[in-house]
């Protein structure tokens, strides 16, 4: 693909939308160079919107920059989507990756509907920042670490920012299973055949009620919370 493709406009990293614009600017303002810009985007859209697996996930506007701006909340693809919407915008050229994992933070409400820790095609958005392509995982707000014990993804810029693999207490907390490549725009179709194999209740539930910050739990705890 050429590099034109990763600064486009595009269905879901819609970073031409008027907010997305707005939002990116305004996070980046006083900013000294290309790197400390994605900084900023990135830790303003990580504790700025609320991470929320319980949004309907066949719904198209969950995946798109410009409505999960809007909503202020997500989870980790359309967070991902916006974090590369506003790097575009402000003309650093970014597009999306996915991979399995194994995620170890849930709760009893989630997993009811899951059956498992496995999580398919978890996002993250892939930077080109001078001359090479840098990971940064915007999904897990500060809020929501800080509450269940996990350490915060921090980025600098330099290093690939994809997951923690433990908490603070060294409990094990995500695996990385199985890379699915990178993409100029959120394969929003690819994306829900794996869901309805994957996640076929969560899928016509439509969404869940409650508040997932309240009721996510730590690793440790998981077992028992999914389980009793």
């Amino acid at each position: 693909m050429d590099q034109a493709d990763f600064l486009s406009h595009g269905r879901f990293i819609d970073s031409e939308a008027p907010n997305v614009v707005a939002f990116a600017h305004d996070a980046v303002d006083g900013a000294g160079n290309e790197t400390d810009r994605v900084l900023r985007l990135f830790y303003a859209i990580r504790d700025g919107i609320r991470y929320d697996p319980y949004v309907d996930m066949a719904d198209p506007a969950n995946y798109r920059a410009s409505s999960v701006l809007t909503a202020g909340r997500g989870f980790c693809i359309g967070k991902a989507a916006l974090l590369a919407g506003c790097a575009r915008a402000v003309g650093v050229p970014a597009r999306v990756g996915y991979a399995d994992v194994r995620n170890h933070l849930t709760s009893a409400r989630m997993y009811q509907y899951i059956r498992t820790d496995l999580f398919v095609w978890h996002s993250y958005a892939d930077l080109l920042l001078g001359d090479r392509w840098v990971k940064a995982t915007p999904a897990f707000d500060l809020a929501l670490c800080k509450r269940v014990g996990l350490k915060p993804l921090d980025f600098d810029g330099r290093s690939d920012a994809l997951f923690h693999a433990f908490d603070r207490a060294g409990r094990r907390h995500m695996e990385y299973l199985n890379d699915r490549g990178t993409f100029a725009d959120v394969p929003f179709e690819a994306i829900q055949a794996g869901f309805r194999i994957a996640y076929p209740a969560l899928m016509a539930a439509h969404g869940l009620a409650g508040d997932f910050q309240a009721e996510a739990v730590a690793p440790d705890d998981a077992g028992e919370a999914t389980n009793g």
